[in-house]
């Protein structure tokens, strides 16, 4: 199965919907309750229950997933109040309309769940119906619309957000170590579609920091991300340097970051990282470990570059 540890915890919604179609009989015993196996929609949705509940059983990529809530609706075809979802050539037919809707908190969707459960809830139907009519179709299963995660993404920005990289390290400064940390960054803002105008590398010095800071501010780079100097150690400067230069703390940042590495190492509970504004650019300092600056990406992005909405008066 697919490696999915790395991802956010997120409130994680979909839609979707399926069309039975069925004689104008059919409708008319349902209407009246004269169906031989009783209620129909009752027994539909306990199977969709049922069904979206078995997904990791039946798909064997699909990870198990908590379903916080569902819900399913039955209505009958009605060109008014379904032309918007389908084509003007299924309404001369009759038939029944299922729509559902299923939310999750989770690492990964619950589209396959919902999913599922109206086509479980099609083949209960099915099932219930087969005896009063025999020309019964399954069609139109589709997902309408989903939430959370990746889906997300224009949430944060409408164009792509201008980015820098700055490392602080004296040795990788000085040519005796391989920056790989600075290229994880970049890798990883680019993969989420934001344009990384600079790179640079510089002493773990607060001043060289701050000059090159201000450099990039004064061109209103929109992020700045800086990775090293955030522990405990005599030459960690980071953090000093650019706590003085913040104008707005956004601890909130911070806490995202550790709370999401705590759950892989203890360590990251050592990391001294700040974030905030200077003017409308957001400065977030990230450790110089691969493996800390990839997890602290991994818990902000791409929600952190809604900061520049904020930061530019438009609220949350």
């Amino acid at each position: 199965m697919r490696d999915i540890s790395h991802k956010q915890i997120t409130l994680r919604t979909a839609d979707a919907m399926g069309v039975i179609f069925c004689s104008p009989v059919t409708i008319e015993l349902i209407r009246n309750d004269q169906l031989p196996k009783g209620n129909l929609f009752d027994v539909a949705r306990a199977a969709a229950f049922l069904g979206a509940k078995s997904t990791p059983q039946l798909l064997p990529h699909c990870h198990p997933v908590t379903i916080d809530g569902m819900d399913l609706q039955f209505e009958f075809l009605d060109k008014d109040m379904h032309g918007h979802l389908l084509g003007a050539e299924v309404f001369g037919r009759s038939g029944i309309l299922i729509k559902g809707q299923a939310r999750s908190i989770g690492r990964t969707g619950i589209e396959m769940e919902i999913l599922m459960g109206i086509s479980v809830a099609a083949l209960e139907i099915y099932d219930m119906l087969k005896p009063v009519d025999k020309q019964l179709e399954i069609g139109h299963i589709r997902l309408l619309e989903k939430r959370g995660g990746k889906s997300d993404r224009e949430r944060y920005f409408a164009t792509p957000p201008s980015c820098a990289v700055l490392v602080c390290s004296d040795s990788t400064a000085q040519g005796k170590r391989e920056d790989n940390s600075g290229k994880i960054i970049c890798e990883m803002l680019e993969t989420v579609h934001a344009q990384v105008k600079y790179y640079d590398i510089v002493p773990d010095d607060k001043q060289a920091i701050q000059d090159k800071i201000r450099e990039w501010v004064a061109e209103d780079i929109q992020f700045i991300f800086t990775t090293g100097g955030t522990g405990l150690g005599p030459r960690d400067n980071t953090v000093g340097a650019v706590r003085e230069m913040l104008e707005r703390d956004a601890d909130g940042i911070v806490e995202a970051m550790r709370a999401y590495g705590q759950m892989r190492t203890p360590m990251a509970m050592m990391s001294r990282a700040v974030a905030g504004s200077i003017a409308e650019t957001l400065i977030v300092t990230l450790p110089g470990s691969s493996a800390g600056a990839r997890e602290s990406l991994e818990a902000i992005l791409p929600a952190v570059f809604h900061a520049r909405k904020m930061m530019k008066g438009g609220g949350h």
